[in-house]
């Protein structure tokens, strides 16, 4: 069959990201042909709808005047209309490429779950009525799930948001990426689903130093005998990087310090005098100023040193304009440590990707890990399923909790046999039951 994997962006570190391009590489596998289908593509092969742009003005507008405050239009009609004609185009688009492409499968990814993109969410339901094409909603999150969506702004987002996310045609089928979200989808629409976790490819060649990523370190300004604390995900607020500063600030207690300096690391390092805790952030910012000035703040008061390096990260290896690009497995590669502090998420990227590095990992439990991951029996460094949230908007875990894990950070950094040994329980566990052969089989029943 022909499909298409349609969602606002396509080729980039997000999850959805690249949760799409592990579906493209199995959906191939059993023989069928797979486009991209987005409003950006990234380095990416694939189709362009330019109004389905993640960050598309037009539907920034939209965004704001839907969800915060009806500002640009004298009345909710007028509204109304705006996303109407905005959703045309798409549709108009979306029919021509159908039938240019000989589509016989249309994947939506979260473009009829989340609420982003209203236009888009009307535009391929229309799409599926008049054509009566296959679709797969591959459901990520859920408008339902997210504050932001929580109060409209007039009757007809409310009314969209009902009707259309997810919309209730026989020819789609819903998929979501975990129990709780499955649980919820019937309780709220009576419509069934299938559970499709996310996935990792654990036959993949293991990632390595090599001569590309050999100076990863010296680029981005941590010494070889620096402890890397690496913070795979992009920064946003629900990702709660400021449990992993206070990790590291943790980690570098003088006494912790001590300990770490007294004798070789796991792998025969010695820190040194001047061996240092360094926590590196290797996403894409996407949280507010507000957000960005508060952990800096954090960082600052705890002394702990903190790197943004996305500017040389991307999801493949590239040379932009000279400056050479380094994937973020090279990332991985070098780092001691993984921390994977999120209060939420749809399911785990960066969690998979530690697995098959074979890095430890510490973790807050958030609710999808607690009902979908942690039954698998994965060892991580746990950072609890309990938080408060300060006046800033900040997320704390209790201090001895906090200590607690610290010591278990410190096991994993010096006893290197122990290491060793979870991380391989860890990977063996991982291509069990979350490998790119798992998801073939589910898959194979799906289309």
């Amino acid at each position: 069959m022909n499909i298409a994997l349609c969602h606002f962006r396509a080729g980039e570190t997000d999850g959805v990201s690249l949760e799409m391009e592990k579906w493209k590489k199995v959906l191939e596998e059993l023989g069928h042909r797979v486009y991209l289908l987005a409003g950006s593509l990234g380095e990416e092969e694939g189709i362009v709808i330019e109004e389905l742009h993640y960050q598309h003005p037009v539907n920034n507008r939209f965004v704001a005047n839907a969800y915060e405050q009806l500002t640009d239009y004298p009345d909710a009609e007028a509204f109304r209309d705006d996303v109407l004609a905005f959703a045309a185009r798409i549709e108009e688009a979306l029919c021509r490429i159908i039938d240019e492409y000989e589509l016989d499968v249309i994947v939506p990814n979260n473009i009829w779950s989340l609420g982003w993109g209203l236009p888009a969410g009307l535009a391929f339901a229309e799409v599926a009525r008049k054509k009566n094409i296959a679709c797969v909603a591959h459901n990520h999150d859920f408008h339902w799930e997210r504050i932001k969506y929580s109060r409209p702004t007039n009757r007809y987002v409310s009314g969209w948001l009902t009707e259309y996310f997810p919309p209730k045609l026989a020819n789609v089928k819903q998929v979501v990426i975990n129990k709780i979200a499955q649980q919820e989808l019937l309780r709220r629409t009576g419509q069934q689903s299938t559970v499709v976790p996310n996935v990792f490819d654990f036959s993949a060649p293991a990632w390595t130093i090599d001569d590309y990523n050999g100076d990863f370190r010296q680029v981005i300004g941590v010494k070889e005998n620096d402890i890397l604390l690496l913070q795979a995900t992009r920064i946003a607020e629900r990702k709660a990087i400021e449990l992993a500063i206070d990790l590291a600030a943790e980690i570098g207690k003088p006494e912790n310090l001590k300990r770490l300096k007294e004798r070789p690391l796991y792998d025969g390092r010695i820190m040194g005098e001047d061996g240092e805790i360094v926590l590196v952030l290797a996403g894409l910012q996407e949280a507010s100023p507000k957000y960005i000035e508060g952990l800096n703040q954090r960082a600052a008061a705890q002394n702990v040193k903190l790197l943004y390096v996305n500017e040389w990260i991307e999801a493949t290896r590239v040379t932009k304009d000279g400056k050479k690009i380094y994937s973020l497995w090279d990332a991985y590669v070098h780092a001691d440590f993984v921390t994977y502090p999120s209060v939420l998420e749809g399911w785990g990227n960066q969690f998979l990707e530690g697995l098959y590095a074979k890095k430890p990992m510490a973790v807050y439990e958030y609710p999808v890990f607690g009902t979908d991951i942690k039954p698998y029996g994965f060892h991580i460094v746990s950072l609890g399923n309990e938080h408060r949230v300060d006046a800033e908007g900040l997320v704390h875990i209790d201090g001895e909790l906090m200590a607690k894990a610290g010591q278990e950070v410190i096991r994993y950094l010096l006893d290197g046999e122990f290491r060793s040994a979870c991380m391989e329980h860890n990977f063996e566990l991982g291509k069990e039951h979350l490998s790119y052969e798992a998801l073939k089989k589910m898959l194979a029943s799906l289309f």
